[in-house]
């Protein structure tokens, strides 16, 4: 079997596997009537307050990117499970770690490293490419920076791994600049969490100055992204 179709086999069978989780998860979602929110309570109300909670929490943050389920959610509950301290702390491994599970599949779905390095060279000799092409090339050749910016920016968080993980950029610095660049997004969404009795109770539950400090941690995250992406080259 060729270099090329075992490329290509890999990639269907990781896509196919892909799609059957999320079919699967869907279908458990609408055959039980639940919403997201409800999902998470459900998680809630049988980890409580066991021992084993945290490893379950974790676990639970690793197969997230692989249906589709929405890390602030997850990251809320964190703060309801754990409060504010051990509540970041637990966040920070468990998103990281999911991050990196996203980037896996990414990577295994992307091109060989000879295809990267022949868009590169195609993206640098075409004085129209696109902007997908161009912020393809930034991410390949400023990783750190252009993810850490990304993050800070709230892209779609399981949308960025899978991405970097396709363009096959180092693991290194797509790791650092999300642990960083993530920081104070977890840390306002735990804030919150940890305000909450109930992940499904809505904003009426919320401790105020949990919000004021959450909004304030995100004006100022934008706020440095925008900095930061000036100064890109």
């Amino acid at each position: 079997m060729s270099v090329t179709v075992r490329v290509w086999v890999q990639r269907i069978g990781v896509t196919a596997l892909w799609i059957a989780a999320i079919l699967l998860w869907r279908n458990h979602q609408t055959s039980n009537d639940l919403s997201t929110t409800e999902v998470g309570q459900r998680f809630l109300d049988n980890v409580g307050s066991e021992w084993w909670g945290v490893l379950a929490y974790i676990g639970v943050y690793l197969l997230r990117p692989l249906v589709l389920f929405p890390a602030s959610v997850l990251t809320v509950m964190g703060g309801i499970l754990f409060g504010p301290w051990l509540g970041v702390a637990v966040v920070v491994v468990a998103a990281n770690a999911s991050a990196m599970v996203a980037y896996g599949v990414g990577r295994l779905l992307g091109g060989s490293d000879t295809d990267d390095q022949a868009a590169v060279a195609e993206a640098s000799s075409d004085d129209r490419q696109s902007f997908i092409t161009a912020w393809s090339r930034r991410l390949r050749e400023h990783s750190f920076e252009t993810v850490f910016v990304m993050r800070l920016l709230f892209l779609p968080y399981d949308l960025v791994s899978y991405a970097c993980g396709a363009l096959r950029i180092r693991w290194a610095p797509f790791l650092a600049a999300t642990a960083l660049g993530s920081l104070p997004g977890t840390v306002s969404f735990v804030l919150l969490g940890a305000s909450l009795e109930r992940v499904d109770q809505g904003i009426d539950g919320v401790n105020p100055w949990a919000i004021v400090i959450s909004v304030a941690i995100f004006v100022v995250s934008i706020v440095i992204s925008r900095v930061l992406r000036k100064r890109q080259p």
